[in-house]
């Protein structure tokens, strides 16, 4: 049901009162060095606002001179996290093109790439247990029982989608928290042939202590699958700010494949395989298109705004809305019909490791 005006008054009056203290207390001490590997060689990559959901705020990109490890500087704190991930309502999300831009970036949980994904185990022994990172929803291991019926897929998810999850029976048990809370590692400790992160270490604070709590929940001989997006993609260079992968404020590291893999041998894995096509995901110039649109239209009715739009203003946006939908359909069709092309060239925007924690 959509908030009352008097609710919306009252959350936007919280808000409000919430960012008089200003922005710059979600945000850690700027750092010097790379946080992978010590180098004080930085150079900003990226300067931009929140462009999905316009809250105040500018996030710098910068990318380390010797390992071209790539970094939001200063990080966010964990208030600043949840700040802003924080939902409102539904109908913010469901309004376009920023609603659009939402839907746009979840196409990266689409049947067909889970289905690509799951089949990317089969040359392996079918696994008895599963557990999918930052699952959410758990829709990834809703389609990958059918590719591995025989699997028990758990999910693990800072939020309560988890729990929705195994309600709705998508995931057998649901482990809320965070994979490095020593409490969920111990608990969990050898526990999993297969552990699966999909777009979830980019996330995370130190990838590094994801990568090793993950390890502790590995049974010997068990099977780390790792997707994230590939700071190397063209499309960084060629869009800048407009480059749906750099998600920021959301996206805290983006990490080359040689740094992955050289920090999964440091740890006493085998790597298995490593892929660059498969994993790209076909939203780059859509993506751009639908960013540019949210951030030229006029604003959303959204609590951290001063003042909701004006009747004018509502009726602008959804006049200009309708009339980019073809504009945003060609280029998602556009992104689909290169994507073959894509896939084998620098523009591939998204690569997978599989690891094998050694016995």
């Amino acid at each position: 049901m959509p908030p009352t005006p008097q609710s919306t008054a009252e959350r936007r009056a919280a808000w409000l009162s919430e960012l008089a203290q200003g922005t710059d207390r979600f945000h850690e001490p700027r750092r010097d060095d790379c946080p992978w590997c010590g180098s004080k060689r930085l150079r900003t990559r990226l300067r931009t606002p929140d462009l999905r959901q316009r809250k105040p705020g500018t996030f710098v990109v910068d990318e380390c001179g010797d390992c071209a490890h790539a970094f939001q500087n200063p990080r966010l704190t964990a208030e600043g996290v949840a700040f802003y991930h924080r939902d409102h309502h539904p109908d913010l999300q469901a309004e376009a093109p920023g609603g659009l831009a939402d839907r746009i970036l979840a196409a990266r949980a689409g049947r067909g790439r889970h289905l690509a994904a799951a089949r990317a185990m089969l040359p392996h022994p079918e696994p008895e247990s599963w557990l999918d990172v930052g699952t959410g929803h758990g829709h990834f291991p809703a389609v990958a029982k059918e590719i591995h019926p025989y699997t028990a897929f758990d999910g693990l998810d800072p939020t309560r989608r988890v729990e929705k999850a195994q309600a709705a029976g998508r995931v057998e048990e649901a482990h809320r928290g965070r994979l490095t809370d020593p409490e969920t590692a111990e608990r969990l400790r050898a526990r999993y042939d297969v552990v699966s992160m999909f777009h979830h270490l980019e996330h995370t604070p130190d990838p590094r202590e994801e990568l090793r709590a993950a390890l502790t929940v590995l049974r010997p001989g068990g099977l780390l699958l790792v997707e994230v997006p590939d700071p190397d993609c063209a499309f960084g260079a060629l869009l800048g700010k407009w480059w749906v992968s750099y998600g920021q404020p959301r996206h805290l590291h983006l990490m080359p494949l040689p740094n992955l893999l050289a920090e999964l041998e440091s740890l006493g894995c085998e790597i298995v395989s490593t892929d660059r096509r498969e994993p790209h995901i076909p939203y780059d110039l859509s993506g751009a298109v639908a960013l540019a649109l949210s951030r030229v239209l006029p604003g959303l009715d959204a609590p951290w705004r001063p003042a909701p739009p004006t009747a004018l203003q509502r009726r602008l946006r959804t006049a200009l809305t309708r009339a980019s939908v073809p504009l945003l359909a060609s280029a998602a069709a556009l992104d689909h019909t290169l994507a073959p092309l894509f896939r084998r060239t620098r523009f591939s925007n998204a690569y997978r490791i599989i690891a094998r924690r050694q016995p």
